[in-house]
């Protein structure tokens, strides 16, 4: 599945699919995606694992070209990039995207989730978590992002689970390249 997906997103031009790596304890891969058809718009990989308060925690990364609103979507937010008021203050967290600082910015987003977002590589970076309190323990754990293509030695050591009940939740509407788990 994930050897299967960072070819495909590699195929025509390269276009990431932002990891935690190493994977924070007890926290699994549990589906990836990718938006475009010829070309790769935006790419979406589900984590799932503990929240630290106890049950499920469910964490979405994407990487998407600007403009592009799978993110935002994931976010519940009604437009498809974050307020450019968001960037007017500072950084909220601060996390390694191979092998860069890159900080992100806290966006107020529906409340059963937390949202970062930030900019890494030339595309956006979006962290959506449910619920939010996931999505700062992963922050705290693992806060080295890596691309997958830059891992595809070490693919066979990621613990995979089923297909996350957020990308089928919230999976936006039907088009070119939805995202598959």
């Amino acid at each position: 599945m994930l050897l299967e997906h960072t070819t495909r997103t590699r195929f025509g031009g390269r276009f990431p699919t932002w990891m935690p790596w190493p994977l924070p304890s007890l926290w699994s891969v549990s589906g990836v995606g990718v938006v475009g058809d010829r070309t790769t718009l935006a790419t979406v990989l589900a984590l799932s694992g503990p929240d630290p308060l106890g049950g499920p925690g469910d964490l979405v990364v994407v990487a998407e070209e600007p403009r592009t609103g799978l993110g935002a979507h994931y976010a519940g937010l009604d437009e498809l990039e974050p307020d450019p008021s968001v960037f007017a203050r500072a950084a909220d967290a601060k996390v390694i995207v191979s092998g860069h600082p890159t900080p992100l910015w806290h966006v107020d987003a529906v409340d059963d989730r937390a949202v970062y977002v930030g900019e890494a590589s030339g595309v956006w970076l979006w962290l959506i978590g449910w619920p939010g309190l996931a999505t700062a323990a992963v922050l705290l754990e693992s806060t080295t992002l890596v691309d997958l293509a830059t891992i595809t030695a070490e693919l066979d050591m990621v613990p995979l689970t089923g297909r996350s009940p957020r990308l089928i939740a919230s999976s936006p509407p039907a088009g070119p390249g939805t995202p598959a788990g």
